[in-house]
């Protein structure tokens, strides 16, 4: 069922905010897989790139990255582009998520990785994607969570509402 969803949810990519440069992910475990996602985004002409974690209590970094190209485990132990890989700043990122609320609250898996990175990069366009089913009605926000603009599912785009 989740290559269905992931299939379904990647062709919304059209819907999702205008940037030329898309930070997407390496699913593991239970997230939605965004490879199909990635190949939507490269079809509609933006590039990609992949977090990186270097050290494990520091925001991440993002190389440029295509699917196929090699990967190597980073401080996190998720697939990262290689070092020879350029790095670049992403307009937008994607980011797996465990729960989310219709006001852009999310549940990572717990790391605090992509909360680092969006406290370090307040500027950038922060997209959950996720199954439909993992949302929530509302999440508690401490004072270092940084909102999510929309969130991505198999049903379509939802943006954040106002709190």
């Amino acid at each position: 069922m989740e290559p269905l969803a992931a299939e379904r949810a990647a062709s919304h990519a059209d819907r999702l905010p205008s940037a030329k440069l898309v930070a997407v992910y390496r699913a593991m475990g239970s997230e939605l897989d965004p490879e199909p996602l990635a190949h939507a985004l490269l079809d509609g002409g933006r590039a990609l790139c992949l977090p990186v974690a270097l050290e494990r209590d520091a925001p991440m970094i993002f190389r440029r990255w295509s699917p196929g190209e090699p990967l190597e485990m980073d401080a996190a132990g998720c697939p990262a582009p290689l070092p020879l890989a350029e790095v670049v700043d992403p307009d937008l990122i994607v980011t797996p998520l465990l729960a989310f609320d219709d006001f852009g609250g999310r549940l990572g898996q717990g790391g605090g990785y992509y909360d680092r990175t969006f406290g370090a990069r307040p500027d950038v366009i922060r997209i959950g994607f996720a199954f439909d089913g993992q949302r929530v009605a509302r999440l508690p926000m401490d004072a270092h969570d940084v909102r999510l603009h929309g969130v991505l599912t198999e049903v379509g785009y939802t943006a954040a509402r106002k709190v």
